[in-house]
């Protein structure tokens, strides 16, 4: 087992370059147009045009007795840990602090706008002073195609000489299909993880409508949205209070804040999405007109083959390779581990005796040979983040580049 200390510098990099709640961007005029950089008591400040933009990062804090409250800043984050006040943690790769005194436990209201999409999806944590957190989250969208290769493969054993499961003819499906109830419950469980670092007392969600033309054809096809979504708020509703926006209801708040929202909607950046989700959470709690956070938080799930028998192809002689599976070597997919070599991965597939290692930013395989006594566990995972590079400040104007 690799042995690494508590004051690794080494090991403190890799820990710092996990997400934190979010930065808050302030706007200060500048004497000269520069881009030079300036350090300032816990703020990391930058030089645009005519415009100085300080960066203040936020940190979810929870009591001693595990309750939610406030987020703070991580100066003072960083002043408490190094006093004894508070302990650090990372939940769902959050960097967090829970205090070890007793403190108060007023709490502001905070909603979270949740702008639902087909392929991308936006959310914001904001309360009526601050906004805390944006996340661009990538939709679970391979369910149908599994489902359907599923299928085949059940249906090509059955012609072989081999075990397989009987056909189940005339089976009653149930309310929802996998696939569409694999993207709600997504949505479910970055709102059941946002509760967890923030004291959230609403959800504003932009209601999505399919339009019925009387052909049961079409109508067919968009019941299962009107029925995922249905079901979506049911279970959101247990969390929080529930209110919804129109599509056009967003439209009408975003021109009046003189917002405009991208076209490229696969572009890593504020006007995507994030802009629609940080007018609804808005428009529940007030206190801006234009948004004082822009800063991304890329969340992406990851993909597990749990029950997958073997590879689709065979090998010379008709071997075919398992293929899928919950664990390599002792640890679960999709695990934090910590390598000497190559740091705070996650843990992919296995084969002669390795562990595949995949980066947590852009979920590359790092390698095949990692051995698993080099590997120490961190932590359980199921998604991948990252924090790209802020768009600059004033480009969420309309009218302007």
């Amino acid at each position: 087992m690799a042995k690494v200390g508590s004051k690794d510098t080494a090991v403190r990099r890799q820990l710092d370059r996990l997400p934190v709640a979010g930065k808050t961007t302030m706007e200060m005029p500048t004497k000269s147009p520069s881009s030079r950089s300036a350090s300032l008591d816990g703020e990391q400040t930058r030089v645009t045009g005519s415009r100085l933009i300080a960066s203040k990062t936020y940190v979810p804090v929870l009591s001693s007795d595990r309750e939610v409250l406030m987020p703070t800043t991580a100066a003072r984050a960083r002043k408490w840990v190094k006093s004894g006040k508070a302990t650090p943690f990372f939940r769902g790769q959050m960097f967090c602090v829970r205090m070890n005194v007793p403190t108060g436990k007023v709490v502001q209201p905070i909603a979270v706008g949740i702008d639902p999409g087909s392929k991308w999806e936006g959310y914001t944590v904001k309360s009526e002073s601050h906004t805390y957190l944006n996340i661009q989250a990538d939709a679970v969208t391979w369910v149908k195609d599994a489902v359907e290769v599923r299928r085949n493969m059940r249906k090509a054993r059955r012609s072989r000489k081999t075990p397989y499961r009987a056909n189940r003819k005339n089976r009653a499906r149930g309310c929802l299909p996998p696939s569409t109830k694999a993207r709600w419950q997504w949505k479910l469980r970055v709102a059941s993880w946002l509760c967890k670092l923030f004291p959230v007392d609403c959800f504003v969600v932009e209601d999505i409508k399919a339009k019925t033309k009387g052909r049961p054809k079409w109508d067919k096809a968009f019941s299962p949205l009107e029925i995922g979504k249905t079901w979506f708020y049911a279970e959101l509703g247990k969390l929080a209070w529930v209110e919804t926006l129109s599509g056009y209801d967003t439209f009408t708040i975003r021109n009046q804040y003189g917002l405009k929202k991208g076209s490229d909607k696969k572009k890593q950046a504020f006007e995507s999405h994030c802009v629609d989700s940080w007018v609804l959470a808005n428009w529940f709690v007030g206190g801006h007109i234009t948004p004082d956070n822009e800063r991304l938080m890329l969340v992406t799930p990851l993909q597990f083959h749990r029950r997958q028998l073997h590879v689709l192809q065979p090998t010379k002689g008709g071997a075919r390779k398992p293929y899928g599976s919950t664990c390599s070597l002792g640890f679960k997919r999709g695990s934090l581990v910590l390598h000497p070599k190559w740091g705070i991965t996650y843990v992919g597939g296995t084969s002669n005796n390795r562990i595949s290692l995949h980066s947590l930013e852009t979920g590359k395989r790092l390698t095949q040979k990692a051995k698993e006594l080099d590997c120490r566990f961190v932590t359980y995972n199921t998604w991948r983040t990252a924090l790209p590079v802020p768009s600059k400040a004033g480009s969420l104007r309309a009218g302007t580049v």
